[in-house]
């Protein structure tokens, strides 16, 4: 019996070539969305014994799709897909419930596996990956986002950057200086008591802020 994929990535080249490299597989694609919104209307329609979602995609973004799709179907097993291996977003996805990370530079086998694996019910985070976001996990802190003074702009950059953004990318979106980010950061990261980018995005996550 095969496995039936979900693939969520906004771009069409990598869906194509996912599915090529699956074709002679037991795993079939049985639905291609190009962004979260879509995943989660072809997760209803299909229910996929897996799904493997792009992180950074318009619309619904990976991570928000995954959190959303945690509600909905609890036992789908769902594998995060990355150009990047960004700590924040390996972080956010262990906590947000994805059972795996997987960057587009892995290997025909090395997919192949995670997606017979997640089908079988394994998990495929590996102690170093455990290892390298435990400190992140237990170290931000529970408080109710309303307790902490962030202000209206600090929120804005908080989110931002739980969404794996760099400070760069972050004065883009806003449209305020590189230096006013930092400045940013840093007061968030004194705010919410914790010592990384990475913390903030987990402490983000669990206050239900992305």
């Amino acid at each position: 019996m095969s496995i039936r994929l979900l693939i969520a990535d906004d771009h069409a080249v990598v869906r194509a070539g996912i599915t090529a490299m699956l074709s002679t597989t037991d795993i079939a694609v049985v639905a291609e969305a190009c962004d979260g919104t879509e995943a989660l209307q072809l997760a209803r329609k299909h229910r996929p014994d897996v799904a493997l979602l792009d992180v950074r995609m318009p619309e619904l973004d990976g991570m928000a799709c995954l959190s959303k799709l945690g509600v909905e179907f609890p036992d789908t097993p769902v594998i995060m897909f990355s150009a990047y291996r960004n700590p924040t977003y390996i972080a956010r996805a262990v906590a947000l419930g994805a059972i795996g990370y997987l960057t587009k530079t892995s290997s025909r086998e090395e997919l192949i596996e995670a997606i017979r694996l997640g089908a079988s019910g394994e998990s495929l985070w590996s102690r170093d990956d455990l290892r390298a976001v435990s400190g992140s996990l237990s170290s931000a802190r529970l408080e109710n986002a309303l307790d902490v003074p962030l202000t209206k702009r600090e929120n804005e950059v908080l989110k931002q950057l739980a969404l794996g953004l760099s400070n760069k990318e972050i004065a883009q979106a806003l449209s305020i200086s590189y230096e006013t980010v930092k400045e940013h950061v840093q007061h968030v990261l004194r705010k919410l008591g914790v010592s990384d980018r990475t913390q903030a995005a987990v402490w983000a996550v669990r206050n239900g802020l992305v």
